[in-house]
C-alpha cells in the first residue's frame, strides 16, 4: 500500500470541535489507537413536545442494550454495535430497539453463548475512537465520520460493508425572507449543523454553482454553523434566512416555523441518490467473525426490505397511510426503548418519506463528497487518495446475503 501523509483541516474541525489552533497531520497508514476527546454535534433527533429533552437532539445519550449479560469490551463471542439515534439510520433504531437484530444473530449462532451490545453515541469522533480501540466492532454511521476514520488511519482499519440510507437533506428558507428563487440568495444568512459537514459542503457548492460566494471569500452570503436546536430557534426568531439541514429538522421547520423547501438535495444528484448512512466494521473483526457479520447483514437487509415495503408508493404515487403508520409505530417503539423519547407521528412520517433506505453504500457519491470537502479546503488529499479510499469497501458478505434472498448484487 502506498504511504502518504495529509494535513487535514477536516480533522481540525471535526475532531477537536474547533478549539485547536494548530494543524493536525494525519498518517494514512497509522494503526495507532485514537485518543479523541472532543465532542461534536451529530444527533438530529428532535421533538415538538415542550418537555423534550434537548440532549437527545444533540445525541447526548449513552444507552446500552444487551441481549444478555455481557461486558462492553471486545470478546470472541460478542458483537458490539455503535449507532446514532437518527432518522436516516432507521434500520438500526428499529432492529436494535425492538430486538430484531439481536434475535436474528443469536438464534442463528446456536453453538455459542453469544452476546450483543448496542451503544448510542453522541459524536462521530467518539464512535470512531471506540471502533479503533476495540470497544465497538460495527457502526451505523454517516459519511463525514467515515472520512474522519479514513484520514486518521487509512484503509487498513475499517471496511464499509453495506449502505443504510440516501437523501433526507434540504435547503429550507423562511417564507418571510424574501427568497423566492435562487436569484434571491445574495446578502442572506444561512445555517448548517456543522462547519465542513456534508450539509455545509452541499450549501457552499450550491452557492458557488449559482454564482454566489461567502463573505470570507469575497461574496455577500453568510454561513454559520449552529446546533440543530439553535437552527430552529434562530429560524423562528428571524435571525437566519434559511438552513441546509437533514431530516427531521427540515420537517420541523416546515411544520413549526413557516418554512419552505427551496432545494431538495436529491434533485442535485444523479438519480436522486447520495449517501447519508453506511455500516462500517473493524477489519480484524470482519476477518475473524465473518459468520457474525453475515448474520448482521441478513437482519439489516430484512429491515431495509420491511421499511421500503411500508414506504412503497401506490398507484396514486403516495404511500399507503396504514403501512406508513406501522413504520412510524415501529420506529417510535425502537426509539423509545433506546432513548425514552418518540417523535410526533406527523413529523416522523413526513421525514421518513424523504429518505431512501438502501443496502447500496453509494460509493460514487461518498467519493464525490470527499472531492467537494477537498474543494472547499476542509481536507488536503495526498496522492493516491481515491485509490486507497476505494479499498474501504468490502461487499462480499452483503452480496452473498442479497443473492440468497434473490436480490441483485451491488457493485462498489
Amino acid at each position: 500500500m502506498q504511504k502518504f501523509r495529509v494535513t487535514s483541516v477536516f480533522c481540525l474541525f471535526h475532531i477537536t470541535n474547533r478549539w485547536l489552533t494548530e494543524k493536525i497531520t494525519c498518517s494514512m497508514n497509522s494503526k495507532a489507537k485514537l485518543g479523541i476527546s472532543a465532542a461534536i454535534l451529530i444527533g438530529v433527533i428532535v421533538s415538538s413536545n415542550t418537555g423534550f429533552d434537548w440532549s437527545v437532539l444533540s445525541g447526548q445519550i449513552s444507552n446500552t442494550i444487551q441481549s444478555n449479560d455481557g461486558g462492553s469490551d471486545l470478546q470472541s463471542d460478542t458483537l458490539n454495535i455503535g449507532y446514532f439515534p437518527n432518522v436516516n439510520l432507521a434500520q438500526a433504531i428499529i432492529g436494535i430497539g425492538t430486538g430484531n437484530i439481536s434475535k436474528s444473530i443469536t438464534e442463528s449462532i446456536e453453538d455459542r453463548n453469544f452476546t450483543i451490545n448496542a451503544r448510542a453515541f453522541n459524536s462521530g469522533p467518539s464512535m470512531v475512537d471506540a471502533l479503533y480501540s476495540g470497544r465497538i466492532d460495527v457502526a451505523y454511521i454517516g459519511p463525514n465520520n467515515i472520512i474522519d476514520g479514513f484520514i486518521l488511519s487509512g484503509a487498513d482499519g475499517l471496511r464499509i460493508i453495506s449502505g443504510v440510507s440516501s437523501g433526507g437533506t434540504s435547503f429550507v428558507v423562511r417564507n418571510e425572507s424574501g427568497i423566492e428563487s435562487v436569484n434571491d440568495l445574495g446578502g442572506k444568512k444561512f445555517a448548517t449543523p456543522q462547519l465542513g459537514n456534508t450539509q455545509d459542503v452541499a450549501l457552499r457548492k450550491y452557492l458557488v454553482d449559482s454564482g454566489y460566494n461567502t463573505i470570507d471569500n469575497g461574496g455577500n452570503v453568510t454561513i454559520v454553523a449552529l446546533k440543530p436546536g439553535d437552527i430552529i430557534s434562530q429560524f423562528q426568531n428571524k435571525e437566519i434566512d434559511g438552513a441546509w439541514v437533514p431530516e427531521p429538522i427540515t420537517t420541523i421547520l416546515e411544520q413549526q416555523s413557516n418554512a419552505k423547501i427551496l432545494v431538495d438535495e436529491r434533485d442535485l444528484w444523479p438519480d436522486g441518490k447520495f449517501v447519508t448512512g453506511n455500516i462500517i466494521v473493524r477489519t480484524d473483526y470482519l476477518r475473524d467473525n465473518p459468520d457474525v457479520i453475515k448474520r448482521l447483514l441478513e437482519a439489516h437487509v430484512d429491515e431495509t426490505l420491511w421499511i421500503n415495503e411500508k414506504l412503497l408508493k401506490t398507484d396514486d404515487n403516495s404511500p399507503d397511510e396504514n403501512k406508513v403508520s406501522t413504520l412510524v409505530m415501529a420506529f417510535n417503539n425502537g426509539l423509545k426503548n433506546l432513548t425514552g423519547k418518540t417523535f410526533p407521528d406527523n413529523q416522523l412520517s413526513e421525514a421518513l418519506s424523504r429518505i431512501e433506505f438502501t443496502n447500496d453504500p453509494l460509493s460514487d457519491s461518498l467519493l464525490k463528497i470527499t472531492d467537494l470537502t477537498y474543494q472547499f479546503g476542509f481536507i488536503k488529499k495526498g496522492s493516491g487518495w481515491n485509490d486507497e479510499f476505494q479499498e474501504l469497501y468490502d461487499l462480499t458478505l452483503l452480496n452473498e446475503v442479497l443473492s440468497e434472498k434473490g436480490l441483485q448484487a451491488i457493485n462498489k
